[in-house]
């Protein structure tokens, strides 16, 4: 009997020793693969990290740039040069409704910068009939007045303002910025001009389709996107608000898979805004 015990105490402890190195080697085993995917989690989460970076440096940098109808503004200067014996001259360049800031060169030849031309004494002003008003006032002479921009179609936002940060586009699969506002509207229903202004250009856009560019005083812009006609106005054409200016169509190229809608657009001194601040 004893060795009999013997021998099944040896056997148990075989098992009991392979047991254990099962074990160990399944534990190792599973924190290799742990730690492993672990690693792999952290590369892709870098890896989408820097794709998301370079999307939204893609965007910022080519695709707004690219798609959005911003011109160029000019730039609006009222510049002095005189000496110490002579009275201060005012050189202004006008741009369409477009605020003028002055840049002020004194009889000492101190350079005041940034100084709006209001500042300037009115015998300056004077000196010509048709000279600028500046701060909120037309370049025209005549004192700016209250915009109210009004919705150019009824309906309901459908895709938002999106510049600082991204939105996703049906149409071409990816995340991309939106200079403005989609608004739902049924295929050939009325466009009208949100506000009273002048229409700058009438033109058909490889990515937003036929388009609608409308300049308005205080430095405000208008634009209207995705249109199926445009032969209501013509271009340098003065409009009033409400006045009936085009139809919605499905021309816009990058937006053919969203519903049918209005891409309306609103600049301020030449930088995109959200048109759902200015509307009422």
């Amino acid at each position: 009997m004893g060795k009999r015990e013997f021998f099944e105490e040896e056997k148990m402890k075989k098992y009991i020793n392979v047991f254990g190195i099962t074990l160990i080697l399944s534990v190792v085993v599973f924190l290799t693969i742990f730690v492993m995917y672990n690693k792999k989690m952290k590369k892709e989460s870098s890896m989408s990290m820097e794709n998301l970076g370079m999307i939204e440096d893609i965007v910022s940098n080519d695709e707004l740039e690219e798609t959005s109808f911003s011109s160029d503004m000019g730039v609006n200067e009222a510049t002095t040069k005189g000496n110490k014996n002579t009275t201060n001259t005012i050189n202004k360049k006008k741009v369409n409704k477009v605020p003028v800031e002055a840049k002020i060169t004194n009889t000492t030849n101190n350079t005041l910068s940034n100084t709006t031309a209001n500042l300037v004494d009115n015998s300056f002003l004077n000196t010509n009939a048709d000279s600028n008003i500046v701060g909120n006032e037309t370049i025209d002479g005549n004192a700016s007045e209250e915009l109210e921009f009004e919705p150019p179609v009824s309906g309901e936002i459908i895709k938002d303002f999106a510049v600082d940060n991204l939105i996703y586009s049906n149409t071409l699969e990816e995340w991309t910025t939106h200079s403005g506002i989609d608004i739902k509207a049924q295929k050939t229903g009325i466009v009208t001009a949100s506000e009273k202004g002048t229409v700058e250009s009438i033109k058909n856009d490889p990515r937003y389709g036929l388009t609608i560019t409308i300049t308005h005083s205080n430095g405000f812009k208008t634009i209207y996107s995705n249109l199926l006609t445009t032969e209501f106005v013509n271009e340098n054409e003065s409009v009033e608000k409400g006045q009936t200016i085009g139809t919605v169509g499905e021309s816009a190229s990058f937006e053919i898979a969203d519903e049918s809608h209005l891409h309306f657009e609103m600049y301020k001194d030449g930088k995109p805004v959200n048109p759902t601040i200015y509307l009422k």
